[in-house]
């Protein structure tokens, strides 16, 4: 009992902590500025939740804040159910505070540029997501019921979300013109883009394999003059086109970098030896050993 209830203490200071809180306002702030000075008032939409609400809106004329709080409250029990209390107190924030400003703000439309609309109402909704998800919640509940639903289809998280909205800008296109369902592609495609920066930054995460036959050098360099931390795996070069029989044991060197420091690096690495073979994989998340701290880092 002791342990839950120190766990339950930890889920409730992450709810309450002032910079989450923060986010999730700030985020939830933006994407009211997008939907009502720019998507909303030209029936523009984005994908998910959001774009189904406006939808509904424009289809029906049903309230678009209980549109967003009544199709969220499945997604936050599902969120509770697969991803954690926290998460789904921090979705309920989020999808209150958008409900609460969609109903009582008021903007007038900012453009009527069909352009403008689609690219700057993606980057404040996009954006706007993006500070919500590293709040530590959401307001669009797409994203969980992909992960939901991942097992039990056998499609990925991408491939579940392409189709709802693939659903979505074809209803758009049937009931409000090919047109705009066009826009709103470019709107959703706009936000996504600006949700990833926000999530992820300029310096995501990627690991760098190298495989040189300068290994000491290589891993002096990393380590010693660089300070990264560095994982080797043991393995054999070789196995080349004409001279298959040919192969020696060679060390595989891993370490995890941030975008940014890659061409410096790889640069580094073909001074020590201008045959190494390297190459890159981003990676969603990384934590514990040695690592640069992102300049967005909690």
């Amino acid at each position: 009992m002791i342990g839950k209830h120190k766990t339950d203490a930890v889920e409730w200071k992450q709810v309450w902590d002032p910079k989450n809180l923060l986010l999730i306002i700030l985020g939830t702030a933006l994407a009211v500025l997008a939907m009502k000075g720019f998507m909303i008032p030209n029936s523009f939409m984005d994908g998910g939740i959001t774009g189904i609400s406006i939808l509904l809106y424009e289809l029906f004329h049903i309230n678009i804040s209980f549109l967003v709080i009544v199709l969220n409250i499945l997604f936050v029990y599902l969120g509770y159910k697969r991803i954690g209390k926290t998460f789904a107190v921090q979705t309920t924030i989020a999808v209150i505070l958008l409900s609460i400003g969609l109903l009582f703000v008021h903007i007038k439309p900012i453009t009527t540029d069909k352009l403008l609309i689609a690219t700057f109402g993606g980057i404040l909704i996009g954006t706007g997501v993006g500070l919500v998800i590293r709040g530590g919640g959401v307001i669009d509940g797409a994203e969980v019921i992909a992960v939901f639903t991942e097992r039990k289809t056998g499609f990925s998280n991408s491939e579940i979300i392409m189709l709802i909205n693939t659903i979505i800008f074809a209803v758009a296109a049937f009931q409000l013109g090919i047109e705009t369902a066009m826009y709103s592609i470019i709107t959703y495609f706009t936000a996504t883009r600006a949700t990833n920066y926000v999530v992820d930054g300029i310096e995501e995460y990627t690991a760098m394999n190298i495989i040189c036959s300068q290994t000491e050098e290589v891993k002096s360099l990393l380590v010693n003059d660089l300070g990264k931390g560095i994982t080797v795996y043991k393995g054999e070069r070789g196995y080349l086109p004409g001279s298959f029989e040919i192969r020696t044991a060679s060390d595989i060197i891993v370490t995890i970098v941030t975008r940014l420091e890659i061409k410096q690096i790889q640069e580094s690495i073909l001074e020590i030896d201008p045959k190494a073979f390297i190459y890159v994989q981003s990676i969603k998340e990384a934590s514990g050993g040695i690592l640069k701290a992102k300049a967005h880092a909690k």
